[in-house]
């Protein structure tokens, strides 16, 4: 049966060693947008750009070859299955063959019968025979760039993971008392109007229970700019129990630095999650609509 899954390769004359500690540099040749270490053993990491949101677990770590397993992934470019890369698994193999070094890089389970398989192979090929060859030969690769990172925030509460959840539903409660729509629901649909003027049109794609709140932008105007910046980006709320406590992470997925609002709406987002979704969460009081 013909393997489906994808696969480049690249020779470099560097030691398997030298190979072996760029591939683990993965700020380096893919993304400057990881949290968590990219070395460790059955450590996690996670990048998040602005299409992509991606958490690896490296469950082998030798010399010779290099696994990360995907555990999650949501991805807002191909909204037919956004989580299409859960489940697969990268792998990097070292070998030496006539005095060079070969890595072999593979996605498995990334076919082509994937939504995302044309633009994803695309990419891989760039970053492995390109920008990680570039990093081991020349010490300088070339990743994706702080400049296409989302914004995202997180707080840490002592309440559990279901009133978190409950929380966050509750748009009313600490964003907009003002919204029309019901905000509760796998595929509800809000909006907001200032002045009769539609301001979001969200609708709500996801909804796993005390784990995952993801709503999309459908439409979107600000009264100062023309440009529809927020249509088409997604709003995630991801909940895990961590020590005793809650942790929420909040990201807007497209919303970047080049982005004409950045700055006002980096502040706004920041308040509305740190200060009243935080309040509203541990005091049932938050404070809607005030930035």
């Amino acid at each position: 049966m013909k393997n489906n899954d994808f696969t480049a390769a690249v020779q470099v004359d560097q030691a398997p060693e030298k190979v072996f500690n760029a591939i683990n540099n993965v700020r380096g040749w893919w993304s400057e947008n990881i949290e968590g270490k990219t070395d460790e053993l059955n450590g996690e990491f996670t990048h998040r750009d602005r299409y992509l949101n991606v958490t690896f677990k490296i469950t082998q770590l030798t010399p010779q070859k290099i696994v990360w397993d995907i555990v999650e992934s949501h991805c807002n470019m191909f909204l037919e299955n956004i989580h299409e890369w859960e489940g697969t698994r990268i792998v990097f193999e070292i070998t030496r063959k006539a005095g060079k070094t070969e890595i072999k890089f593979t996605h498995q389970g990334l076919s082509p019968e994937f939504e995302c398989y044309k633009v994803c192979s695309k990419a891989w090929s760039f970053f492995i025979t390109t920008s990680l060859k570039d990093l081991i030969e020349t010490g300088k690769g070339d990743p994706i760039s702080n400049e296409y990172a989302s914004f995202t925030t997180a707080v840490m509460v002592d309440k559990s993971p279901e009133e978190v959840f409950a929380a966050v539903k509750n748009v009313r409660g600490w964003w907009l008392n003002n919204i029309e729509g019901s905000t509760d629901k796998l595929n509800d649909e809000f909006k907001f109007y200032v002045d009769k003027r539609l301001q979001f049109h969200f609708k709500i794609i996801e909804l796993v229970p005390y784990k995952r709140i993801v709503w999309i932008v459908l439409d979107q105007s600000f009264g100062n700019t023309e440009e529809q910046e927020w249509k088409g980006t997604t709003v995630l709320f991801e909940i895990s129990a961590t020590g005793g406590q809650t942790r929420l992470r909040f990201t807007h997925q497209g919303l970047v630095p080049s982005l004409e609002c950045y700055e006002v709406c980096h502040y706004a987002w920041t308040q509305y999650i740190q200060v009243s979704l935080f309040d509203f969460i541990k005091k049932g009081e938050g404070q809607p609509n005030k930035w």
